[in-house]
């Protein structure tokens, strides 16, 4: 376009006001010119990385699945060695509710620690993950991700607090879940039996 020019481009301070900036500069450019961002340049790339963030929470709920069946069977596991103690406790006058209530303290606060140091290594992790890339790098004596290939000249990693308290949350709903089974099994257990047998 001869003496005028035929585009322009603009930088925002914020990436995440984008949406709101969008329609206004489309206001002010007018119908006879087209508009294109970094969303609708990049799409594709997006897209991927939506379905790379479900596909990591499926596979931490997996991780938590596991850990919460290694609880419930560790708890069953105590429930038959105590299987004598248990019946000794209820011969002395532990109600079924006292039983039940010693064995979800236990397999919960098991879920608890687990959950809350799982959150501080990770915020750790997120939060150092260029100096640990550095300090790997150096280990290795490689480059982890080549710019050429990766196009990263630093492993971005934002904390997205909705995200760490899904997953937080998640993890203590199924810590509190798990130990249900076992205390209710040890709860059941009778006294008579358990020492007859032992």
């Amino acid at each position: 376009m001869q003496g005028r020019a035929n585009a322009v481009e603009l930088f925002i301070d914020n990436l995440d006001d984008l949406d709101q900036m969008t329609p206004a500069v489309r206001a002010e450019a007018g119908p006879g010119l087209r508009t294109l961002d970094w969303k609708n340049s990049y799409g594709s790339f997006f897209d991927v990385i939506q379905v790379e963030r479900n596909v990591m929470f499926l596979i931490l709920s997996l991780i938590v699945v596991v850990a919460a069946l290694n609880i419930i069977s560790g708890q069953i596991m105590l429930v038959k060695d105590k299987g004598r103690d248990i019946a000794i406790l209820r011969t002395m006058g532990a109600t079924r509710g006292m039983v039940l209530r010693i064995f979800f303290v236990t397999g919960a606060s098991i879920g608890v620690v687990g959950t809350v140091a799982g959150f501080v290594l990770g915020l750790s992790f997120a939060e150092n993950i260029d100096t640990i890339k550095g300090w790997v790098e150096r280990v290795l004596d490689r480059q982890l991700f080549p710019q050429e290939f990766y196009f990263l000249s630093q492993l971005p990693a934002e904390v997205v607090a909705s995200d760490v308290i899904q997953v937080v949350g998640m993890a203590l709903v199924i810590s509190f879940i798990a130990p249900l089974f076992p205390a209710w099994r040890a709860a059941r257990m009778d006294p008579v039996e358990a020492l007859r047998y032992e």
